[in-house]
């Protein structure tokens, strides 16, 4: 048995392939119950590699002649491999000997992939993949896709890989080295994706929820192809600022650009309050949600009032005698048009909720954020500070 010492440049995601051949050189011995067997050991696992050898129970080989076969693996893994070929036969004075032989070789991974999800509502994401070529050679990013968990869908918002049945204007060359894939080493490519829930599966995606994972599929300057599987990849945490401080100031004003509009909050506290999301402290600190609904006007006019819609959830595990507030004093820009109060009276706890509308006036021009929103629990007196509702463009009217 004899392999290369050197297998050259390995990359993780390529495919190992081997030629094994055990080869009976006496000029007149039968070599008899001869097997052979092939693992591949990485640095987490080790793997039995499968060929037209197995199964059997030890073949005679004549002098001269030998028997062969071809195994191969999926590279998954960076590090050290070493690959075991084990040779067993029969000597004839009928006792069983084995020989051994390891070849160790380094696998490299040629990218580096990183990920940055952001939340864009209660059932939503957007997923950002940036790949760096960290090879000593130029490759092709052939495919970049996002194999979503059952209850997901994900869609590329990469403009060359959508689909249209109108001819495509003809393009330069620099245009069509540009979108042709090609990174050249340290250079590096994004992909943006939207992932989302079917709602006939799942109904929203919380803290902590799976998404799925990124392939990529790239090809060497030879032709080499290998295929590459980011980690998993989650949705993340809603951190809506001074709310582990508990601080109402902080809280209902904010300290940050975070609003509840689209950020999955609500989902957030309903997982939490059944203890399916790592922040199990969210419930408590949020029993009670408040959140627009669309749809959400984006703009308004100066001096000009809009009705909102607000939906109130419930999070408590009892049913709560509640009354939604809006307090000037920590409202900027935009202040309530009308009462600044409503009773919302009893609401069913585990996610019980209710629809109300809210009047706002728009005072100032600019983008501003409609903030100073607080549930009172009217039996107890506890008081639940809602972080900043959502951001408005305040146009000033224009001239007739």
């Amino acid at each position: 048995m004899s392999l290369p010492d050197s297998f050259g440049v390995i990359h993780v995601g390529e495919t190992f392939t081997a030629y094994l051949g055990a080869v009976n050189v006496s000029a007149t011995l039968m070599v008899r119950r001869l097997t052979v067997s092939a693992q591949l050991q990485t640095p987490s696992h080790r793997y039995p590699l499968p060929s037209s050898l197995d199964g059997t129970l030890g073949m005679d080989v004549p002098p001269g002649d030998g028997v062969d076969a071809i195994v191969s693996r999926a590279l998954e893994e960076s590090g050290q491999h070493i690959l075991r070929v084990e040779v067993g036969y029969q000597t004839s004075e009928g006792s069983q000997k084995t020989l051994r032989k390891f070849y160790r070789f380094h696998v490299s991974s040629p990218i580096q992939i990183k990920e940055r999800t952001v939340r864009t509502g209660d059932s939503s994401c957007l997923v950002s993949i940036a790949v760096e070529n960290i090879s000593a050679h130029a490759m092709v990013i052939s495919q970049a896709t996002f194999e979503t968990v059952p209850g997901l869908e994900s869609t590329s918002l990469d403009k060359e890989s959508k689909t249209n049945d109108t001819p495509s204007p003809r393009r330069s060359a620099a245009q069509m080295l540009d979108h042709c894939g090609r990174l050249e080493p340290k250079s590096s490519v994004r992909f943006l994706f939207s992932v989302s829930s079917n709602h006939q599966e799942k109904e929203g995606i919380a803290c902590g929820d799976r998404l799925g994972q990124a392939v990529l599929e790239w090809k060497k300057t030879m032709g080499e192809s290998g295929r590459i599987v980011s980690g998993p990849i989650t949705c993340p945490p809603v951190q809506p600022p001074g709310l582990s401080e508990q601080n109402p100031t902080k809280i209902m004003m904010g300290s940050s650009d975070y609003v509840v509009y689209k950020s999955g909050l609500s989902v957030d506290v309903a997982a939490a309050s059944v203890g399916s999301a790592p922040q199990s402290l969210l419930h408590s600190w949020l029993p009670v949600t408040v959140e627009p609904m669309d749809p959400l006007a984006s703009t308004m006019t100066l001096g000009k009032p809009i009705q909102v819609v607000l939906l109130v959830v419930n999070h408590f595990g009892a049913s709560k005698n509640l009354q939604l507030q809006f307090r000037l004093n920590h409202m900027s820009g935009v202040a309530i048009c009308g009462k600044s109060f409503c009773n919302l009276g009893e609401l069913p706890g585990n996610g019980g909720s209710k629809v109300v509308q809210v009047g706002f006036l728009p005072l100032v021009a600019g983008l501003l954020r409609v903030q100073g929103c607080c549930v009172v629990e009217l039996d107890t007196g506890k008081e639940i500070p809602q972080p900043p509702l959502f951001h408005v463009l305040v146009e000033t009217p224009s001239e007739q």
